[in-house]
């Protein structure tokens, strides 16, 4: 091992599953970021990289601190979605096994993981991607990642690792800062530092919209783990876990990162977990209901007391896996003709397709979701203006995409009188107000605007709304944050919020 100029393998599986959504194919990450070789580092040092954050920070803080050899393998990263097809996911795993081999002899291996991963025959890749690496590097060369905060964490996947690194933030807006501390932990590594890693997991199953880091439960573990961390700890992690995996470890888990004998570590991670146990009752969504949602929307923007407000699908959430297309609040805010009202970003490509070839200005019946889709994808019809047309290429301005270069594919906003609906091809989550801005949309002069997001939207449009002008919706959807509209398979029972009678016996295991 050389700390002159050592030679770090770079490479990455990455992707939130959810159990109840469609399967996902190579085309899905082909579609998103799929790179080999030096294409990650290009992509990774390019001004508006396709990629998310983590990679470029990890390479320019590497780049940054001195001499290195990178050894890019490859970098797989796709839209949440269903579980990963087996088939692809076995290649991949090989032609990384192969990349490994080929690159040796390594002194370090940074991966860009998420933690939530499925595939259509194993519940834990993650896992298995890890102790592929360390099967091939051996015991000795340090192995360093960096994870999705919605990750759910297993023994095997903190085992196989020397530094495991979390978000701290959601929406995720640290996600270059953990590429670079990553980096940082990777060279202390090359100078001899070794690790161990505490891990324990809670019986919780926090609901999506429960896990924001600004307040609240989870933000106050968050900042706790950061409070209480001495000199010795490297890491803390705090998981809340992503309970649509439906998987046996599912749960929130902290993991602390320690340089010494793993007893600082462990002593931390049991001092987070009986905090979250005491607050496991204030892991409960509260949601509006529809009508109740729409009765807010008339009002909002009219005066002072009723400022414009930003309506949350968060049942829809394409960053959980859900297709983005479902029709309940476009179907109630159009019926009720809600005033400067926005909809954004709604998924459908054959109707893209055709305001595509009818152009700027046609009127026409718009068939929302003509084509089916799955039982949450109700047809709807209404007469619309084809305002504006994109080709879909634009660049995030702010939030999770902010100078991420983004490919939705033909796009158009169709005017239904008082709704604005921006339609696109490719699915993602309306995260950033440059999917609005990009047809000449003015958010600012809204009333009502409709996102379908969970909680990056809080990220990308704080210069609109605060906190307190933002409507978290009750529908229905792959990604409803009330987890009683769904038919468990693997979660384990019981589980907060699900049940009644739950306890919890503190087991901190520490490897290393």
């Amino acid at each position: 091992m050389t700390t002159e100029n050592p030679r770090i393998a770079l490479l990455g599986f990455a992707i939130e599953c959810n159990r109840f959504a469609p399967v996902a194919t190579r085309a899905d990450f082909e579609q998103r970021t799929y790179l080999a070789g030096d294409a990650i580092l290009r992509e990774a040092r390019a001004a508006s990289p396709r990629m998310l954050a983590e990679t470029p920070g990890f390479v320019a803080a590497m780049d940054a601190a001195g001499p290195w050899t990178p050894a890019p393998i490859i970098l797989a990263m796709a839209e949440p979605n269903g579980p990963v097809e087996h088939g692809f996911f076995a290649a991949l795993l090989d032609e990384m096994r192969r990349g490994l081999e080929a690159a040796k002899p390594l002194d370090g291996v940074y991966i860009c993981a998420h933690g939530a991963g499925l595939t259509t025959a194993e519940d834990d890749p993650d896992g298995v991607l890890f102790a592929m690496v360390r099967a091939v590097v051996g015991p000795d060369i340090p192995v360093v990642a960096t994870l999705d905060l919605h990750a759910n964490i297993s023994a095997r996947m903190v085992e196989r690792l020397d530094v495991f690194i979390g978000y701290r933030t959601n929406p995720h807006l640290d996600m270059r800062e953990r590429g670079e501390e990553a980096a940082a932990a990777l060279r202390e590594l090359l100078r001899g530092v070794r690790t161990k890693r505490a891990f324990l997991r809670l019986p919780i199953v926090a609901p999506t919209v429960t896990m924001l880091t600004a307040s609240g439960p989870y933000a106050e573990l968050i900042a706790l783990g950061q409070q209480r961390r001495g000199p010795e700890i490297m890491n803390v992690s705090v998981m809340g876990g992503f309970a649509f995996g439906d998987t046996a470890k599912n749960g929130l888990a902290v993991v602390v990162t320690e340089r010494g004998d793993g007893e600082a570590a462990r002593r931390l991670a049991l001092a987070i977990g009986e905090e979250a146990w005491a607050r496991r009752r204030r892991f409960v969504p509260n949601l509006t209901p529809l009508d109740e949602a729409v009765a807010q929307a008339r009002l909002a923007g009219s005066d002072a007391a009723h400022p414009p407000l930003a309506f949350a699908d968060v049942a829809d959430n394409p960053g959980g896996g859900g297709r983005g297309n479902t029709t309940f609040l476009l179907e109630a805010f159009h019926k009720a003709r809600i005033a400067d009202a926005l909809l954004g970003i709604f998924h459908d490509p054959p109707l893209a397709a055709e305001a595509h070839r009818l152009g700027v200005g046609a009127r026409f019946e718009a068939r929302f979701n003509r084509d089916g889709g799955d039982e949450f994808a109700k047809p709807y019809r209404a007469e619309a203006t084809v305002r504006a047309l994109s080709d879909g290429v634009c660049r995030g301005r702010r939030g999770i995409f902010a100078g991420t270069r983004k490919h939705l594919g033909p796009s158009c906003a169709l005017d239904l009188g008082a709704l604005t609906v921006v339609v696109v091809s490719q699915r993602t989550q309306c995260a950033d107000p440059v999917f609005f801005e990009m047809f000449g949309l003015d958010i600012a002069k809204a009333k009502a605007v409709i996102v379908k997001s969970r909680g990056h939207f809080r990220g990308g449009f704080d210069e609109f709304f605060g906190p307190d002008q933002i409507v978290e919706v009750d529908l229905p959807g792959l990604t409803s944050p009330d987890l009683r509209r769904f038919a468990w398979r693997r979660l384990p029972r019981p589980v907060i919020p699900l049940d009644e009678d739950v306890s919890w016996k503190p087991e901190v295991q520490v490897f290393g």
